[in-house]
């Protein structure tokens, strides 16, 4: 009953965004009041120090730790819950968990964000000696490939977004119209110099070679506009977001956004690598967030007419699509295993600010973690879980604020049985 009231409620009060947020802090807080209090819940090991300061390190679609399962990255900031996008600096940290958790620091980056961060990751193919992450330098966005074992730089002169498991590719955005239209996923450095454009005749997705370095314009927000219109586009702004390669690095989804004046809507596209073959995937106005399952199949958490919101296994290049646990009917951030045997996915904060992670095999869906969100960390400046495997498959990580700040865990008993 809570959620068939909570959803209808959610869809009501998108169109008026201040209201809602007024609406939703005093329910949580009415609810949270009679509720049992709990910090966690699971078998959580944290993996940061206890030094005030804040630990994380960003999305669910890349792995913290190297090829070896032993180091794990992350970022290190004073501050994340005062800016979406702080333009002060954070370091760039490397645990070594079979060494009592100590740590290094790397590098520091001075373009973040609290929800991506600043795109670290190893690079592939072998995950063991190069990373590469996000900067502002010399006044532009780059991105920087850091060979830890020699202590040598390559500057690229984008940002990333998403990197191919090769490590030759990458795609990019602009992140300056996303952090202006998205609040804590882009960066704030440089002003958004299409603020005055609705939809730009201008690039929106760029291609990366990693390995000599050039950078192409890939696609425009004409291009999105352009292809299969719809009559909701007209006089909306638009904009792209959470690109992702798929494991061959030869296509990739991108989520089209365009925003009509109170209502917002969202479409599922995958194209070719060079741009090409541009395929309407889901486009019944709601897909938050996906991933890829191999190089042929997505699961994403969407919208579709027939059958509402939740989870589906959609076919690339078809109308061909599965409604998987229908009982998973709230938004999470899902990733497949390393073999592709499990699912991991988590919850937003429910009406007692307790978000869970749930592993998934078999259509078993088990509860592995229950973690607090303070009042403190909500709306944009909001701390979400996104849960990442390691590279065997029998551990994920998690940022969380449980313990009053941003801190990196481990939750450990993924093996999944019956509930």
């Amino acid at each position: 009953m809570y959620m068939n009231i909570e959803t209808s409620a959610n869809e009501l009060l998108n169109k008026f965004p201040t209201v809602k947020k007024l609406v939703k802090r005093t329910y949580q807080l009415g609810m949270y009041a009679i509720s049992p209090k709990i910090k966690s819940e699971g078998d959580i090991e944290k993996i940061s120090p206890d030094d005030g300061m804040e630990y994380f390190f960003g999305y669910y679609d890349k792995s913290p730790w190297d090829a070896s399962d032993r180091y794990m990255l992350c970022l290190r900031a004073k501050n994340t819950y005062k800016s979406v996008s702080p333009k002060e600096p954070a370091e760039i940290i490397l645990f070594d968990t079979q060494d009592n958790n100590s740590y290094k620091v790397l590098g520091k980056t001075s373009t973040w964000n609290v929800q991506q961060g600043c795109m670290l990751q190893w690079l592939g193919p072998d995950y063991t000696n190069k990373i590469v992450y996000n900067d502002y330098r010399n006044g532009k966005y780059c991105s920087v490939i850091l060979d830890i074992s020699a202590n040598e730089e390559k500057i690229i002169s984008r940002p990333v977004y998403s990197v191919s498991q090769d490590g030759k590719v990458a795609l990019s955005l602009d992140f300056s119209r996303l952090h202006r239209l998205r609040k804590g996923y882009g960066y704030s450095n440089l002003s958004d110099s299409t603020q005055d454009e609705k939809c730009p005749d201008k690039p929106c997705i760029w291609h990366i070679n990693l390995t000599n370095g050039k950078v192409k314009p890939l696609l425009k927000y004409t291009d999105f506009y352009h292809f299969e219109p719809r009559m909701e586009m007209k006089d909306a702004e638009h904009k792209v977001n959470h690109i992702m390669l798929n494991p061959s690095g030869d296509r990739f989804m991108v989520l089209h956004r365009w925003i009509n004046g109170s209502s917002k809507y969202t479409r599922l596209v995958t194209v070719n690598t060079d741009g090409t073959d541009m395929y309407n995937l889901s486009d019944d106005n709601m897909t938050s967030h996906c991933c890829w399952k191999n190089d042929s199949e997505i699961l994403a958490f969407a919208h579709k007419n027939d059958k509402g919101n939740g989870y589906f296994l959609m076919k690339n290049k078809t109308q061909q699509y599965q409604h998987i646990w229908p009982e998973l009917a709230s938004d999470g951030h899902p990733s497949y295993s390393p073999d592709g045997s499990m699912v991991v996915t988590d919850t937003y904060p429910d009406r007692t600010r307790i978000s869970k992670v749930f592993a998934i095999q078999n259509n078993n869906v088990k509860t592995i973690a229950k973690v607090f969100a303070p009042f403190k960390y909500d709306n944009n400046l909001r701390c979400d879980l996104h849960p990442r495997w390691n590279r065997t498959g029998d551990k994920v990580c998690i940022d969380s604020v449980f313990e009053g700040k941003r801190a990196l865990y481990i939750i450990r008993g993924i093996l999944v049985g019956k509930r």
